[in-house]
């Protein structure tokens, strides 16, 4: 990379089904905050390679990382909401460290999301277990053992 040139992580972006109900996840089954909210239109239609583009953006941030949140009033959205196979090619899930899986898994489930209960892996490192949001995105608990 040459000198002066520095990338950084900026975002990831879920596409969800239901505004609200997303919304309403994130921040309370996991923390994330609402930063701004973008209305996309027809100037964005040459980005986002869709026609007759109406659409609202939610960035939620929690801590350094920040999700955006697209819903759609047009085109619809497309695609199943079911959890992607892990060997799918393209990104799998997102993960977090958590202080309690059991916590933490009442909030989701209570927020629409699902847990995976045959994926819970006890290792030397810590618990983990996968979760669904409530359109199918993989999420990993991680309930991580202070090695202190």
């Amino acid at each position: 990379m040459g000198a002066g040139q520095t990338i950084a992580f900026s975002h990831q972006s879920i596409c969800v089904s239901d505004r609200a109900r997303s919304l309403k996840f994130y921040a309370e089954a996991l923390g994330f905050t609402l930063s701004h909210t973008l209305d996309i239109g027809p100037e964005c239609e040459g980005i986002t390679e869709l026609t007759g583009i109406k659409s609202t953006a939610d960035f939620m941030v929690l801590g350094p990382m920040q999700i955006e949140l697209l819903s759609y009033e047009s085109p619809a959205v497309i695609g199943p909401a079911t959890r992607r196979p892990m060997n799918q090619l393209g990104l799998t899930h997102l993960s977090f460290t958590v202080g309690s899986i059991a916590e933490t898994v009442a909030r989701i489930e209570a927020c629409g999301g699902q847990t995976l209960r045959a994926t819970r892996l006890a290792t030397p490192q810590g618990d983990l277990i996968f979760c669904t949001d409530p359109d199918g995105v993989r999420i990993e608990l991680w309930e991580k053992i202070d090695p202190a």
